[in-house]
């Protein structure tokens, strides 16, 4: 490339670093710096929300361990691992999504990113498989159709509430994680990212590694309890 034409380069990239740090920020290191704390601070909330989840978990099942036992027993744990295992691949097409923008290859960028949304979508479909066996069985939100072993245990609700609460919070997050992957995906379709800033593309990747981490706490606790 000629010097002219690295020149054309850097002072493109230039305009557009101008355009995309906000007014109350020095430059686009104060900003990333920034947007980082801001989505640490954010994650740790979310941290909160599901402790308060994982408590509850360790109580009641402290105090009705044979109910957890049993309940275990109506959980595909073959769902849960498969799921296991997309999110995990998921945490790697994000990671390499954003290594790609970092390289200014936006049509690496794109496809990783579009591949995260397919294994999120993954999850979901199987998450869904689950659910509608639960719903056949009796054994939803509210339900008090619930059998373990043939005869029902005095506190069987209490494993399943804390199970949908769990796996439906998390699935949740799934979904707006999904959006946030969409809405990147979309930008960086514009060539709006490279090398010098991909700033939303590594706070969404934040965000989806949680995601993927809680899974992976929630997988052993619900399905390999027998």
């Amino acid at each position: 490339m000629s010097s002219h034409s690295t020149a054309q380069v850097d002072v493109d990239k230039s305009q557009f670093l101008e355009r995309n740090v906000s007014h109350h920020f020095i430059d686009a290191d104060q900003e990333f710096d920034s947007c980082k704390m801001g989505m640490w601070l954010f994650l740790l909330t979310e941290i909160l929300l599901f402790g308060g989840l994982f408590v509850a978990y360790v109580v009641f099942r402290t105090w009705h361990p044979e109910t957890w036992e049993a309940g275990a027993e109506h959980l595909a744990w073959q769902k849960g691992a498969i799921n296991t295992g997309v999110l995990i691949a998921s945490s790697v097409t994000m990671a390499l999504a954003i290594r790609q923008a970092q390289l200014n290859d936006k049509r690496g960028t794109v496809s990783l990113l579009l591949a995260t949304v397919v294994l999120g979508g993954v999850f979901l479909v199987v998450k869904y498989f689950e659910y509608e066996q639960k719903f056949q069985m009796g054994i939803f939100p509210g339900g008090d159709n619930y059998l373990f072993a043939g005869k029902h245990l005095s506190n069987e609700f209490i494993y399943f509430s804390i199970y949908y609460m769990m796996t439906g919070l998390h699935v949740l997050h799934v979904i707006f994680g999904m959006a946030g992957i969409i809405w990147v995906t979309l930008r960086a379709a514009k060539g709006e990212f490279y090398s010098a800033y991909y700033t939303p593309v590594e706070m969404v990747g934040l965000y989806w590694h949680l995601v993927d981490l809680i899974w992976i706490f929630l997988f052993p606790l619900l399905y390999l309890t027998k």
